[in-house]
């Protein structure tokens, strides 16, 4: 065996055992903080216009999103070599788990389904897009480019290039946090795009990569776990904890790999539920009428009678063929 291959058996090897760390982790953890959430009765709090069917969930334990950043932090610190780009990854998680954190802990104090601040939320999301850039640009050496994968072409941003990662970043968030909204939806479509990334920092060979990949498995590990207390019906709700930092997490992994506008594809079940919202939103302002039933889209399909079994397996697939096509491009953009 030829030493690249030694060392690609060595480095698929740490991940397989962080993310087996990590998956490990989150089942041994997840019970003893269900027990502690209904202890202290931090329960969800659901929508007053939202379906029917999700009133019985209400005071179901949340905030469930600090087992995942614990159970990928851990092995991931412990495993990994700590290069910059991971660094990336791992702060950005981290940060906007803490601001998702922040927004259940009031919503459970409150007793209402509201939060923080809009306001709040934007400057706090900003300051964290601009200490990924920072660590992107200055620490990570990435050249301000960004790989427009369906033309084989690039841009070059300059400039404008922090505010292209606040995009990212802020889309990415709020995407999958829209998506978090049925028992293993968000968990399950999380795990397959970052099983996506697993395969792209593995055939890259870049200076880097390799820890990008550690995390990605430490992040999929943790998903697939938390899954086991997720599925329906639900023991416990990731909450925007883990919203947001998968969110995140995905977002500098995009970043960090020159893959944020293939992004669009591989996390393409992320897009049609933003996306179901801008229409909806856009088309009663204008028109007066709405065009699904209920947004984001699963919620159309809930009030279709489809069980919250269907729509997510199906929701699943969607996000397996997304993430299957985005791969497949990204293969061939670096062939070419």
């Amino acid at each position: 065996m030829s030493f690249l291959g030694v060392v690609e058996t060595v480095n698929s090897g740490r991940v397989l055992i962080s993310g087996s760390a990590a998956f490990l982790l989150c089942l041994f953890l997840s019970p003893k903080l269900i027990a502690f959430l209904r202890r202290r009765e931090f329960g969800q709090n659901i929508r007053e216009d939202g379906p029917e069917g999700h009133h019985k969930k209400a005071g179901t334990p949340t905030m469930g999103g600090l087992i995942i950043v614990t159970a990928f932090a851990i092995p991931f610190v412990l495993l990994s070599n700590l290069g910059w780009k991971s660094i990336g990854v791992l702060v950005t998680a981290l940060a906007c788990a803490a601001l998702g954190f922040t927004d259940d802990y009031t919503k459970i104090v409150r007793r209402r389904s509201l939060g923080l601040r809009a306001r709040t939320k934007l400057v706090v999301t900003v300051v964290i897009s601009l200490v990924l850039w920072w660590i992107a640009t200055q620490k990570a050496h990435l050249e301000p480019h960004v790989d427009l994968w369906f033309v084989h072409s690039d841009v070059n941003l300059g400039p404008a290039f922090p505010v292209f990662i606040y995009l990212v970043v802020a889309g990415t968030t709020s995407a999958v946090n829209l998506t978090d909204g049925l028992d293993g939806l968000a968990a399950g479509c999380a795990a397959i795009v970052l099983l996506v990334f697993i395969g792209i920092t593995f055939i890259t060979h870049a200076p880097g990569e390799h820890d990008l990949e550690l995390a990605a498995g430490c992040l999929t590990g943790a998903c697939i776990a938390f899954l086991w207390f997720n599925a329906f019906p639900a023991s416990i709700f990731m909450g925007d904890t883990g919203s947001l930092g998968l969110g995140g997490a995905i977002a500098a992994l995009a970043i960090m790999t020159n893959t944020a506008v293939l992004l669009l594809l591989i996390g393409g079940i992320f897009v049609i539920e933003a996306a179901s919202v801008l229409i909806q939103v856009f088309w009663f302002r204008v028109f007066h009428k709405r065009v699904f039933k209920m947004a984001p889209i699963h919620h159309h399909f809930e009030l279709e009678a489809w069980s919250e079994t269907k729509i997510m397996l199906r929701f699943w697939i969607v996000a397996a063929a997304c993430g299957a096509i985005g791969f497949t491009i990204y293969q061939i953009g670096i062939r070419g």
